[in-house]
């Protein structure tokens, strides 16, 4: 019997991309498409939310992908099977809305993909036509390619080098799905920030619903800090409670990138202190 935030599986997809399995059974339990966790490393370490990719309600487990970018994430790829995380909370935020919407556009970026996958899978089952676009810099940075195949009725694949499918973004495949005039009821986007942006751009003009999920900078999960809040639609909101997904004709992009680059400084000295290169 596994024990409470306990390993059970850590293996890299791509590299510095960790597919992470973790015994977690209330979570697991009540877990929904579109929701997330915060995880701490350790009893020193900070939280960051990531996304709910997978779990079984059966076995106690959630899956997490994620892209060992900064020191959490490092420390938390680091863990190996068997070992135990210090905390992880959830799930948090509000689940997708899944309904029956006719063709359904499933645009992924990145870490991106994963997180977009159970989505994808929910609303397959509902009914819905669905046209997936997912997109990496290079091919060996793809993943969860196959998964996305299963539940789609369409896959095109990008890479920005042109080393796998089309050469480009995803945002121009979706670009020209919708200058094909394809009938495109709604657009699922998650990936970079700009990438959500661009997609939210695009399909403003087209008047298609556009709907995106904002994982920003998130210290207590719960609206209380006040860390996470964004603007959208001329109101403050706040991704942990009042998300994660928005209608992304509304968010205030310029806004958002600005904050996420906050504490890039920060970041920086961080990942040289963990290297012990802060002498340097």
């Amino acid at each position: 019997m596994y024990e409470k935030y306990q390993i059970i599986k850590n293996s890299e997809l791509a590299p510095r991309i960790k597919e992470m399995d973790i015994y977690t059974p209330l979570i697991a339990k009540v877990a929904k498409p579109g929701q997330f966790v915060i995880v701490m490393p350790d009893e020193k370490g900070e939280r960051v939310p990531l996304t709910l990719v997978d779990w079984d309600h059966d076995e106690g487990w959630i899956r997490l992908v994620f892209l060992e970018i900064g020191v959490t994430t490092m420390k938390i790829g680091m863990k190996k099977v068997n070992e135990k995380l210090f905390y992880v909370v959830g799930p948090l935020g509000n689940p997708s809305h899944i309904e029956k919407y006719g063709t359904v556009v499933m645009v992924g970026g990145g870490v991106g993909v994963p997180a977009l996958y159970p989505i994808a899978r929910a609303l397959k089952k509902a009914g819905n036509y669905i046209i997936s676009i997912i997109g990496a810099k290079t091919a060996n940075l793809l993943v969860y390619e196959d998964r996305m195949r299963e539940v789609s009725d369409e896959l095109y694949v990008t890479t920005d080098d042109g080393s796998k499918g089309f050469k480009g973004f995803t945002t121009d495949v979706l670009r020209k799905l919708l200058e094909e005039d394809r009938k495109i009821d709604v657009v699922w986007s998650i990936g970079p920030a700009i990438m959500m942006k661009v997609c939210s751009d695009i399909t403003r003009n087209y008047k298609v619903k556009t709907i995106v999920s904002l994982n920003s900078l998130m210290v207590c999960g719960m609206g209380m800090c006040g860390a996470c809040r964004i603007t959208v639609g001329g109101e403050t909101k706040f991704t942990c409670v009042d998300g994660p997904e928005f209608n992304g004709h509304l968010v205030d992009w310029n806004e958002l990138l600005l904050r996420l680059n906050m504490y890039r400084k920060e970041e920086e000295y961080a990942l040289k202190k963990l290297r012990g290169e802060e002498n340097e």
